[in-house]
């Protein structure tokens, strides 16, 4: 238990010190560990693990959703309301209308890209899961950011989130693996 709390003190001084590295790296290893989760525990690869797929979302998470992410919560934390209800209730909606969004169409497009479909691969991706994901996320991300902002520290609002980040995360990339493995559409002429 004391190593925990070291551990823990250690994490709070690099929150502190370098609050963008540090979320980043969070965030890639958490994106990581959500795939292997995805690859060993749901979908049961053994040593069939894509590699390459944990490699997309680790680089996902610590540099394409990490910088932003941790940029978004500093903007939120600055905001002032005029009470602290009001604070939960206008951060969450801004979080939930504006960054939700974003991350889910960001999601799907990055990893379409660095899967190599191209354009059309993005389009059919979007097309395929962008309403269904976010629908779903608004589902498990508003009560989450409601406990978020009303009751987890600013320094620490990152890393409660990215621990969410980790089911949810296992549920994107799971979902992804399978739009992957769904053949192409015919051309119509």
């Amino acid at each position: 238990m004391a190593t925990m709390a070291s551990l823990f003190r250690s994490f709070n001084k690099l929150l502190l010190k370098r609050p963008l590295a540090t979320q980043c790296v969070t965030s890639a290893v958490l994106f990581a560990s959500s795939d292997i989760i995805a690859q060993q525990a749901i979908e049961s690869k053994g040593k069939e693990h894509d590699f390459s797929r944990t490699a997309r979302l680790t680089f996902f998470g610590g540099c394409l959703f990490g910088p932003p992410a941790s940029k978004w919560f500093a903007f939120l934390n600055r905001l002032r309301f005029a009470t602290p209800t009001k604070a939960v209730i206008y951060r969450t909606w801004l979080d939930q209308t504006i960054m939700a969004p974003v991350v889910v169409g960001w999601f799907f497009t990055s990893m379409s890209l660095m899967e190599g479909k191209g354009s059309s691969g993005v389009v059919d991706s979007l097309k395929t899961t962008y309403a269904p994901t976010l629908m779903r996320a608004w589902m498990v991300f508003t009560p989450s950011q409601i406990i978020n902002f009303m009751l987890v520290p600013p320094q620490f609002r990152f890393v409660f989130i990215g621990v969410v980040n980790l089911i949810w995360n296992t549920y994107l990339s799971f979902v992804n693996a399978r739009l992957s493995r769904v053949p192409p559409k015919p051309v119509s002429r």
